[in-house]
């Protein structure tokens, strides 16, 4: 039995005793926002006065009067929604074993898909943000990968205008096991390679590749490279050098094929991918995803819905 992927995890039981009424999540956001007690976000003060202006709990900073709710400076601002939906949807996207559409979520929350929408847009920002200074160690198996297919009276194969490349890139254990994944959708040329190395991998980490060239950029950093032609057809895809990156692409493509009807692969394929990457680096202990995800959305700024719904932007 895999343990990992048997684990008990967060129960619904467990989540509504925990997080069942406003009156919990809002203490379970105030210790997570300030695990060190109240600092006011203006001068760093540690006493303050507490009010309440249309049922959201106010702080008010003895030092410089600066006032603040318990939501403002975090990706929850301005929200108009009970912070017990919030917790709701924190808790479906991290508990379930496959992804969440937003029509799915929709229904569990009670709200328009539009709200449903940006609500997921916003955690999995909070994700990709979370995840960005992730850099792989020791052994790595890369390889490049497509998000999409091909639209109806266009290219087929990689030249279809519907294809995102992007990087997968797994950190082993010397013998195979996976531990650690980052992911970047980009293209498959040298400068682009170079920019992800510099980023995800570390200097004395060993990256195996297939016969793709431009993988061999990850030396820039000093990282070691064993280069593996492949060739093509699905026996390259059964060797046992390769065996973690391909399984897990494989669960990744099932799970956002089995999930999405669609979705606008050039605009959101980075904060689908950083979806699948934070869940995947968080696995092995469940029960506190959820936590550690409520205390990422503390740490993340604002964001409002016309940046939600922008393009990535150098990226």
């Amino acid at each position: 039995m895999n343990r990992v992927q048997f684990q008990a995890g967060l129960s619904m039981a467990e989540f509504l005793e925990r997080y069942g009424s406003e009156e919990r999540c809002e203490a379970a956001l105030i210790a997570a926002r300030w695990p060190s007690g109240f600092a006011c976000p203006d001068c760093g003060g540690g006493q303050c006065s507490s009010f309440r202006r249309a049922h959201r709990l106010y702080f008010q900073c003895t030092a410089c009067r600066h006032q603040c709710s318990v939501i403002s400076g975090t990706i929850l601002e301005a929200t108009k929604l009970p912070l017990r939906r919030w917790f709701l949807a924190m808790h479906l996207l991290t508990q379930s074993k496959n992804n969440v559409a937003a029509l799915e979520l929709k229904r569990h929350l009670g709200v328009c898909y539009k709200t449903a929408w940006l609500i997921k847009h916003k955690l999995m920002e909070v994700m990709r943000i979370r995840e960005d200074g992730r850099q792989l160690d020791g052994r790595v198996e890369i390889d490049d990968a497509y998000l999409g297919g091909e639209r109806s009276g266009g290219k087929s194969g990689r030249g279809s205008e519907n294809k995102v490349p992007f990087v997968a890139a797994v950190q082993t254990t010397a013998e195979g096991q996976p531990q650690f994944v980052c992911l970047r959708a980009q293209p498959f040329t040298t400068e682009a390679m170079k920019a992800f190395a510099a980023r995800a991998i570390a200097p004395s980490g060993t990256v195996i590749s297939d016969g793709l060239w431009c993988f061999g950029a990850v030396r820039i950093v000093g990282a070691g490279h064993e280069r593996i032609v492949t060739g093509g057809g699905k026996a390259s895809t059964e060797m046992p050098q390769f065996r973690a990156v391909n399984t897990f692409l494989g669960n990744l493509k099932r799970a956002l094929g089995g999930t999405y009807h669609a979705f606008d692969f050039a605009k959101y394929a980075h904060r689908y991918l950083a979806e699948a990457q934070y869940r995947f680096n968080r696995r092995f202990n469940l029960s506190s995803i959820l936590a550690r995800l409520l205390r990422a959305a503390c740490l993340t700024t604002p964001t409002p819905a016309s940046v939600i719904r922008r393009a990535e932007v150098g990226r």
